[in-house]
């Protein structure tokens, strides 16, 4: 039962909100204990608030998931875990996120509240409407991103949440693709609204946004005289980025596990890691001019 309990709340999902959350650090010059506490608490919170949406979910599609291939296999949907089970445990979450909030460091959570009614909506229907079901997740980490730079009491930039909502959409439409190539329309209503030729076109359409946001979020962000070269540095690792995406989700036939694609795939995480090490030779290089003149 608490192996299942623990399924049910989906802790490889968890890494989402370590990936999105902390995106304020980048924005941060410089890092305290207590910046870095605030932050954590909004991940804790996000990942509680996220398992208190899983379990609501699982519960109101258990019937749907009987009929799915692998969505059967969940939990609720087997049968191992009962409906009154996944509600006192949901309430149980539920109280923990409240104390959570209540007692934990002081920053706007209304994100935290948004994110719960847009998922309470989007279960009860906004996941069956072509579009909108995709525009709502995509939402989702929109908030995320908002929280993470409230707990930090940093001002977002409004590049960063283009690219960071365009870049989200292109993930879930790669996943809608690769749910439409395998299985069809049948299991998800909100598929019977897109065919595979139009996503593929959606598809192209938020990389170029996800893209043009991050590039724009750099400029705006990283300083003259070295804007430039992070500008005109980023690019190719944008583009590569991308389209090793569109490579996994359009050749290989992938994408049903954007968070697996992400931190599993070895061109994706080499390409990452350089990207971050200019990006971050560049900030800290414009931080502490002394350290280039130590080099010479």
């Amino acid at each position: 039962m608490v192996r299942d309990l623990i399924t049910l709340i989906r802790p490889h999902q968890w890494a989402k909100n370590l990936l999105v959350v902390p995106l304020v650090l980048i924005d941060t010059p410089r890092l305290g204990l207590g910046l870095l506490g605030r932050v954590s608490w909004a991940v804790l919170l996000f990942t509680m608030v996220s398992a208190l949406v899983y379990v609501w979910n699982d519960v109101y599609d258990r019937h749907r998931d009987r009929a799915h291939p692998t969505k059967r296999n969940r939990p609720i949907a087997s049968g191992r875990v009962s409906v009154p089970a996944a509600y006192a445990f949901g309430a149980l979450i539920a109280t923990a996120l409240v104390a959570a909030v209540a007692f934990g460091p002081a920053f706007p959570w209304w994100p935290l509240a948004a994110y719960l009614t847009l998922n309470v909506a989007y279960s009860r229907g906004l996941k069956h409407l072509p579009l909108l079901d995709v525009l709502v997740v995509a939402g989702g980490f929109l908030l995320r991103v908002v929280q993470g730079y409230l707990a930090a009491g940093v001002a977002v930039s409004s590049w960063l949440l283009i690219a960071v909502f365009s870049l989200c959409l292109l993930l879930i439409l790669g996943k809608r693709r690769h749910e439409m190539a395998v299985g069809g329309s049948a299991h998800r209503p909100s598929l019977a609204g897109y065919s595979v030729q139009y996503l593929d076109l959606l598809i192209v359409l938020c990389a170029a946004v996800a893209i043009s946001g991050f590039l724009g979020h750099v400029q705006a962000t990283i300083p003259t005289p070295y804007q430039a070269l992070a500008l005109v540095g980023s690019t190719p690792f944008a583009l590569f980025a991308v389209a090793r995406y569109l490579q996994v989700v359009v050749v290989d036939g992938d994408g049903g596990e954007p968070t697996r694609v992400l931190l599993k795939d070895r061109a994706m995480l080499v390409n990452a890691l350089l990207w971050g090490v200019l990006i971050g030779g560049v900030l800290l290089v414009t931080q502490h001019p002394a350290l280039l003149a130590l080099a010479h």
